[in-house]
């Protein structure tokens, strides 16, 4: 069974004067999470859909998915976690409560503000997390990436050609990120800021699947103005 695990707890602080949380924001025709969401529903490597937002967005979510998507017997919304980290929490405990798993249970996870997320990227982190057990959805650096301790003084710069940009999805078999997530300390949990960090701080491999430069996440009002550009240039290809 693969699963898809997206998650759109955000509150879209950093998108302005916005109420609304941008993953509810009309992009083209209909919200961005909805573009997110027929991705997953579209594609025949998904058995399952679960969508964990915010609880006081929880029947606005369940209202646009049957406006949408009203043959989607195979979504389900619940509540996410004041954390990301809680949020995955709440996606395996759903998951363990509601689905039959084993050893070859996949979860995929992904952010609902990356609405444009490719069948390709999809299916190799479904091979991938089969294969490996974790995989990561990443694009090489393009900039010089600096690292600085104090955030003002630069303490090392380096090499570019190490570098790569995370997006997601992050893809894991499930009962082996229930392992390594049962194995952390408090601290641990403490300091992280996504789930394949999760394996790295257990010094488990996580293998990198080839992102898109596209697959952008839509944070801040200039990353809406971009999203409109390529839904535009991607309704003009069809």
């Amino acid at each position: 069974m693969v699963i898809a695990a997206v998650f759109a707890g955000g509150i879209g602080s950093r998108m302005g004067n916005s109420d609304t949380p941008k993953q509810y924001l009309e992009l083209g025709s209909k919200p961005v999470i909805i573009h997110t969401i027929e991705k997953f529903f579209v594609n025949d490597r998904i058995d399952e859909i679960l969508v964990l937002c915010p609880q006081a967005w929880v029947a606005h979510t369940i209202d646009l998915i049957k406006k949408h998507l009203p043959d989607g017997k195979k979504i389900s919304v619940i509540p996410g976690g004041s954390t990301r980290n809680g949020t995955l929490e709440n996606a395996i405990a759903y998951i363990n409560e509601n689905c039959e798993t084993d050893e070859n249970t996949v979860i995929v996870t992904h952010d609902a503000v990356r609405p444009f997320v490719t069948h390709r990227i999809i299916e190799e982190n479904v091979e991938a997390a089969i294969k490996y057990g974790a995989c990561d959805t990443v694009i090489p650096a393009t900039d010089t990436i600096v690292e600085s301790e104090s955030g003002k003084m630069i303490t090392s710069i380096p090499d570019r050609k190490k570098m790569f940009q995370g997006q997601t999805p992050q893809s894991f078999r499930l009962k082996e990120l229930e392992r390594v997530l049962s194995s952390l300390t408090e601290n641990e949990k403490a300091i992280l800021t996504d789930a394949c960090k999760i394996f790295s701080i257990k010094n488990k491999d996580v293998y990198m699947v080839e992102g898109e430069v596209f697959n952008i996440k839509i944070t801040y009002p200039y990353d809406m103005k971009v999203a409109r550009t390529l839904l535009k240039g991607k309704d003009s290809d069809d």
